[in-house]
């Protein structure tokens, strides 16, 4: 679980990153979880894009992704999803 100090710095550090998944009309589905997974064991912080045709909740499909993934969610700011999870080999995020 992430303190209010670890989250803030988490978010700052999101700001200047691009989404680079896209959550659409279908949903999250298993490949996207996985996916996300890998890509989080690379970068250990990402952006994800909830789409307009989207038909789940946003905070819906952030639970989604965050179990999936076993990730935490930073924060959830218009249609974007900030997940975090710690990198395992490729350890470049120090928390304060």
């Amino acid at each position: 679980m992430l303190t209010g100090k670890q989250k803030r710095y988490l978010r700052a550090q999101a700001n200047p990153i691009k989404p680079i998944f896209q959550v659409g009309k279908t949903g999250v589905n298993e490949n996207m979880v996985e996916q996300i997974g890998e890509a989080l064991e690379k970068r250990e912080l990402l952006k994800v894009s909830i789409l307009q045709n989207c038909m789940e909740d946003k905070d819906t499909v952030a639970e989604q992704l965050a179990e999936g993934t076993g990730a935490e969610i930073v924060q959830i700011i218009g249609n974007n999803i900030v997940l975090y999870k710690e990198s395992e080999e490729n350890k470049q995020i120090e928390l304060p």
